[in-house]
């Protein structure tokens, strides 16, 4: 469990009034039953955009210990709330393209007697819609044709490398279909830039994961990785940090995931310089 900053409506106070709506870029917010609702957990970032819109004073931020994307936690408030809301929530994850937590939303719903609002339709046949956050819309480009090799030599113009969207470890949902018998890259945000040929020596055949442990929050990620270890059948894992002393945290927040996940993964560790060098 890590504590993180998300909002806290007061329905007391709240008058429906919907001027916090357009201020939330991840769509957390909506009104349902003449109230603003956080529909979800999920896509609250607890920067308070909302806040300064509301005229009643009804939003405020607070910090709680929440398990990071847990769906099934989740849904445990989502249908205490109402048939509207739990439509909500589900619609939300279908705009985002977030399959997999759908996916576990509609088992809670099953599992738990409550009916789904969305009709019988499966996670397969409830395409994103198109108006969906683009920034955390799960894309799976694995499918796409094989592209041959680029040498370092090579004139023309390399192609990328990369086969999911998103790829910053903060966005990405844990049960990302891209995870499952994946060889997972996971780079430091610096490491790309210093690392000029960082796509064909490393990137190629693997699914891609970056973070900052300096800018972000590192308990959060080692909570997330964990999550991504234990939910998934990972293959191998190699690991790109920058040589500056605090990148070696990214290093230990794998390290610390990979014990508490309980698999045995193997693990390959290299060190880019400020240069662009690979450690041999």
């Amino acid at each position: 469990m890590v504590k993180r900053k998300i909002i806290e409506i007061d329905e007391e106070k709240c008058n429906g009034c919907g001027l916090c709506i357009p201020n939330c870029p991840e769509g957390a917010l909506q009104i349902i039953d003449d109230k603003a609702r956080l529909v979800s957990d999920l896509f609250c970032d607890g920067l308070g955009a909302c806040i300064g819109t509301c005229p009643e004073g009804a939003i405020k931020i607070i910090e709680r210990e929440a398990e990071p994307y847990d769906e099934r936690k989740v849904m445990e408030k989502i249908v205490k709330q109402g048939k509207n809301v739990i439509k909500a929530h589900l619609e939300h994850l279908k705009e985002h393209g977030e399959e997999g937590y759908l996916r576990e939303a509609l088992d809670y719903l099953e599992e738990s007697g409550v009916e789904n609002p969305l009709g019988d339709e499966s996670p397969e046949h409830q395409a994103a819609l198109p108006c969906g956050c683009p920034g955390s819309r799960v894309i799976d480009m694995r499918d796409k044709e094989e592209r041959p090799s680029h040498s370092s030599t090579h004139k023309s113009k390399s192609e990328s490398e990369l086969r999911q969207w998103p790829v910053q470890l903060m966005l990405l949902p844990p049960s990302a279909p891209y995870f499952d018998e994946a060889d997972l890259l996971i780079a430091a945000d610096c490491v790309p830039f210093a690392y000029a040929d960082f796509h064909n020596d490393f990137l190629q055949g693997k699914t891609l994961i970056i973070g900052c442990p300096k800018l972000d929050d590192i308990e959060f990620y080692q909570e997330k990785l964990t999550q991504i270890f234990k939910l998934n059948s990972v293959k191998s894992i190699t690991l790109l940090h920058m040589e500056v002393p605090c990148c070696f945290g990214l290093r230990h927040a794998v390290e610390e995931a990979l014990k508490e996940s309980g698999k045995e993964i193997k693990l390959t560790v290299k060190v880019i310089s400020v240069q662009g060098e690979a450690e041999k």
